[in-house]
Protein backbone atom coordinates (compact mmCIF):
# COMPACT_ATOMS: atom_id res chain seq x y z
CA UNK A 1 0.00 0.00 0.00
CA UNK A 2 1.68 3.44 -0.90
CA UNK A 3 -0.50 5.60 1.62
CA UNK A 4 -1.61 4.59 5.18
CA UNK A 5 -5.31 3.60 5.08
CA UNK A 6 -5.05 4.40 8.46
CA UNK A 7 -4.70 8.07 8.20
CA UNK A 8 -6.90 7.95 4.72
CA UNK A 9 -9.86 6.97 7.63
CA UNK A 10 -8.98 10.20 9.70
CA UNK A 11 -9.17 12.70 7.00
CA UNK A 12 -12.66 10.99 5.73
CA UNK A 13 -14.20 11.28 9.21
CA UNK A 14 -12.50 15.06 9.57
CA UNK A 15 -14.34 16.17 5.87
CA UNK A 16 -17.41 13.39 6.19
CA UNK A 17 -19.96 16.25 6.95
CA UNK A 18 -18.33 18.61 3.96
CA UNK A 19 -20.73 19.01 1.36
CA UNK A 20 -18.85 18.70 -2.07
CA UNK A 21 -16.12 16.61 -1.35
CA UNK A 22 -14.90 13.67 -2.99
CA UNK A 23 -11.80 10.82 -3.26
CA UNK A 24 -9.60 10.25 -5.95
CA UNK A 25 -6.32 7.92 -6.19
CA UNK A 26 -3.23 10.50 -7.42
CA UNK A 27 0.41 10.42 -7.07
CA UNK A 28 0.36 7.50 -5.21
CA UNK A 29 -1.73 8.41 -3.01
CA UNK A 30 -5.26 9.21 -1.95
CA UNK A 31 -6.77 12.75 -2.67
CA UNK A 32 -9.53 14.34 -1.21
CA UNK A 33 -11.25 16.96 -3.78
CA UNK A 34 -13.77 19.90 -2.53
CA UNK A 35 -16.18 20.90 -5.57
CA UNK A 36 -13.34 18.96 -8.00
CA UNK A 37 -10.54 20.73 -6.65
CA UNK A 38 -8.01 19.24 -4.95
CA UNK A 39 -7.98 20.16 -0.59
CA UNK A 40 -5.71 17.00 1.21
CA UNK A 41 -4.82 13.83 0.89
CA UNK A 42 -2.36 11.23 2.33
CA UNK A 43 0.62 9.72 0.56
CA UNK A 44 3.47 7.16 1.50
CA UNK A 45 5.31 9.93 3.77
CA UNK A 46 2.36 11.44 5.58
CA UNK A 47 -0.05 13.59 4.09
CA UNK A 48 -0.75 17.25 2.56
CA UNK A 49 -3.15 20.28 2.21
CA UNK A 50 -3.36 22.64 -0.16
CA UNK A 51 -3.79 26.14 1.83
CA UNK A 52 -2.89 28.45 -0.71
CA UNK A 53 -0.16 30.93 -0.97
CA UNK A 54 -1.12 33.37 1.41
CA UNK A 55 -2.09 30.63 4.55
CA UNK A 56 1.13 29.12 3.66
CA UNK A 57 3.77 30.46 6.19
CA UNK A 58 0.95 30.29 8.72
CA UNK A 59 0.82 26.64 8.19
CA UNK A 60 4.17 26.42 8.69
CA UNK A 61 4.43 27.17 12.02
CA UNK A 62 2.61 24.26 13.11
CA UNK A 63 5.04 21.51 14.17
CA UNK A 64 4.87 18.53 11.69
CA UNK A 65 4.18 21.36 8.82
CA UNK A 66 6.79 21.04 6.24
CA UNK A 67 6.63 22.85 2.51
CA UNK A 68 5.75 20.42 0.33
CA UNK A 69 8.01 18.64 -2.44
CA UNK A 70 7.61 15.52 -4.11
CA UNK A 71 10.25 15.85 -6.64
CA UNK A 72 13.23 18.01 -4.70
CA UNK A 73 11.14 21.08 -6.59
CA UNK A 74 8.94 23.53 -3.57
CA UNK A 75 5.30 23.61 -4.81
CA UNK A 76 3.89 26.70 -3.81
CA UNK A 77 0.63 26.93 -1.13
CA UNK A 78 1.03 23.30 -0.46
CA UNK A 79 2.32 21.72 2.57
CA UNK A 80 3.24 18.03 3.67
CA UNK A 81 2.02 16.92 7.31
CA UNK A 82 3.87 14.17 9.36
CA UNK A 83 2.24 11.41 10.34
CA UNK A 84 2.23 13.17 13.77
CA UNK A 85 0.87 15.77 12.39
CA UNK A 86 -2.08 13.87 10.87
CA UNK A 87 -2.77 12.15 13.87
CA UNK A 88 -2.77 15.31 16.21
CA UNK A 89 -6.90 16.26 16.34
CA UNK A 90 -5.45 20.24 16.87
CA UNK A 91 -2.82 20.46 14.15
CA UNK A 92 -4.88 18.68 11.64
CA UNK A 93 -7.97 20.83 12.05
CA UNK A 94 -5.87 23.94 12.07
CA UNK A 95 -4.56 23.25 9.25
CA UNK A 96 -7.55 21.91 6.88
CA UNK A 97 -9.42 25.12 7.86
CA UNK A 98 -6.27 27.29 5.95
CA UNK A 99 -6.91 24.54 3.29
CA UNK A 100 -10.77 24.65 3.37
CA UNK A 101 -10.95 28.28 3.72
CA UNK A 102 -8.74 28.73 0.52
CA UNK A 103 -10.30 25.90 -1.71
CA UNK A 104 -13.56 26.99 -0.93
CA UNK A 105 -12.54 30.52 -2.53
CA UNK A 106 -11.98 28.30 -5.59
CA UNK A 107 -14.82 27.89 -8.69
CA UNK A 108 -16.38 24.44 -8.88
CA UNK A 109 -15.11 21.99 -11.20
Amino acid sequence: MAFSEKHAQILRDELCELEGVSEKRMFGGLCFLLNGNMLCGVHKGGGMARVGQEHEAKALEFDGIDPLSFTGRRMGGMVDLSHAAIEDKATRRKVLELAKEFVGSLPAK
